[in-house]
């Protein structure tokens, strides 16, 4: 009997229910998978996501930093201090601002659902003024997030609205997401990676 390499497997019955998608990435397929690879599969599969769509082929080419990162994900999407719609408001900032076609078709929908209003996501993908009738959350997490993508850095005024409203913990996992989702974009971007089946992309290029 071959004696396969340390990095690859034998194909098991158990195998899990995934299918993956690339562009200049390959997918990947369980048979061919490494043990971080496939642990890394199932990490993904069990927890809240249950799903192989968006940066996974990718960030499974390098498992260790995949595992790393796909944790770190999780976190900042399920237990983040902030609640969900401010979450979501953060990524489309982000999703906006590399043209991440993919990110913003994954996160629009769940953001309107969750409150996000729709004149200021719709500002958001037009890169336009946003409402001028948006609560103080929205509000503050909006120029809180714009300002650090666009400047670099956050003024003292939007700094201090994010500490009054969430807590300095509010601040640092608002910079959790924003980061986290930053990494998601430059893997789709880098991949090229395809829309669903039938669905066209929503964001122009950036002005």
């Amino acid at each position: 009997m071959a004696i396969l390499p340390k990095t690859q497997l034998e194909p098991s019955e158990d195998a899990p229910n995934f299918v993956l998608r690339g562009n200049r990435f390959k997918p990947l397929i369980w048979e061919t998978m490494s043990q971080q690879q496939r642990e890394m599969t199932r990490s993904i599969l069990c927890g809240k996501r249950a799903n192989m769509q968006g940066p996974y082929n990718v960030l499974l080419h390098s498992p260790e930093v995949g595992q790393l990162a796909q944790e770190f994900g999780a976190h900042t999407r399920f237990n983040s201090s902030l609640p969900l719609a401010f979450n979501e408001l953060a990524i489309l900032i982000v999703a906006r601002d590399w043209t991440s076609q993919f990110v913003w078709w994954a996160h629009r929908r769940i953001a309107e659902e969750e409150g996000v209003p729709v004149d200021l996501v719709n500002a958001i993908a037009t890169q336009s003024t946003p409402p001028v009738n948006l609560s103080k959350e929205f509000e503050a997490v909006y120029h809180f997030c714009s300002e650090l993508i666009q400047r670099r850095a956050v003024s003292d005024f939007n700094f201090e609205r994010i500490r009054t409203l969430f807590g300095e913990r509010g601040a640092v996992d608002l910079m959790a997401t924003l980061s986290y989702y930053t990494l998601v974009c430059m893997s789709l971007n880098v991949d090229d990676y395809p829309l669903p089946e039938g669905v066209k992309p929503e964001l122009a290029p950036k002005a």
